[in-house]
């Protein structure tokens, strides 16, 4: 994936850094594989606001997008590369050889044309979705199960990846971007390469007004608020407002959040930032 500067026509193109689109092939989608997605504008059933900084936005319709691919043993061919508002990935328009038609997460350098195919027995060739007791070791990885048959659950965002390292008995060993390591059961599916529109953290919106259109209202600063709004509120002039910490008084740097109890916590090796 490309980006490109605009001219500085108008101050809010002056400073955008938008995608170039040049791998999206058709901008009509597929609507056999469509439904309709409301918008909460972060109001619960009673209509009070539960979540602030949402509303608004562009009218948007949900991809409905195939995590599972288990559809074991049938080749499909790549039709379209298109463009998901709802996520930061290209997706990719699938037609399998009986006809159906099924939307998957774009990994980086797939093409209109190629065939892909999923199950056992299958070459770990990008867009390839098999098990990890059949991937060989040092291979990247995206769309990883965490529980055999769920469907990806791990490294689905534009330009995410993992490594498989080492394998042993029931487990396989990933290493994560962050640098965490971390263990899944082999049984798991998972797709080779990495996800497309890897350049999507590089793009800049240039206008408020852009992310408006995406459906997020402003957020204000806690120091900008007065002591009944903010544990970090008040002050005379500009204060700094203390520790950060969240509207609900929970510290925001040092402050371990992760239950320690948690069911995957003995499948993680190490720590992200620790060798």
């Amino acid at each position: 994936m490309a980006l490109k500067k605009l001219r500085p026509t108008s101050p809010g193109q002056r400073f955008r850094v938008a995608p170039a689109f040049d791998e999206i092939t058709t901008s009509t989608p597929e609507k056999s594989l469509m439904t309709s997605l409301p918008k909460s504008g972060g109001r619960n059933s009673s209509g009070k606001m539960s979540n602030r900084y949402i509303g608004g936005g562009h009218k948007t319709q949900y991809r409905i997008v195939d995590f599972k691919r288990d559809k074991a043993g049938v080749p499909a061919t790549v039709k379209t590369i298109e463009y998901d508002p709802n996520r930061t990935a290209r997706i990719a328009l699938l037609s399998y050889a009986d006809g159906e038609k099924r939307y998957i997460i774009a990994p980086a350098g797939m093409t209109v044309g190629t065939t892909v195919v999923s199950g056992t027995g299958v070459a770990p060739e990008v867009g390839n979705t098999l098990p990890l007791r059949e991937i060989p070791l040092g291979t990247i990885l995206h769309n990883i199960e965490l529980q055999p048959g769920q469907g990806a659950a791990m490294a689905r965002s534009a330009g995410t990846y993992a490594q498989l390292v080492a394998r042993e008995e029931r487990y396989a060993t990933l290493k994560l971007p962050s640098g965490e390591m971390r263990m899944v059961l082999v049984t798991c599916m998972a797709t080779v390469g990495t996800v497309s529109n890897g350049d999507h953290m590089n793009t800049r919106m240039g206008k408020a007004g852009r992310n408006r259109w995406a459906g997020r209202r402003p957020r204000v600063r806690g120091v900008a608020m007065n002591p009944v709004d903010h544990p970090m509120g008040g002050g005379e002039g500009k204060s700094s407002g203390g520790h950060p910490r969240s509207r609900n008084g929970i510290l925001a740097k040092g402050q371990k959040t992760r239950n320690k109890n948690k069911y995957s916590e003995n499948l993680i090796v190490s720590r992200k930032g620790k060798k």
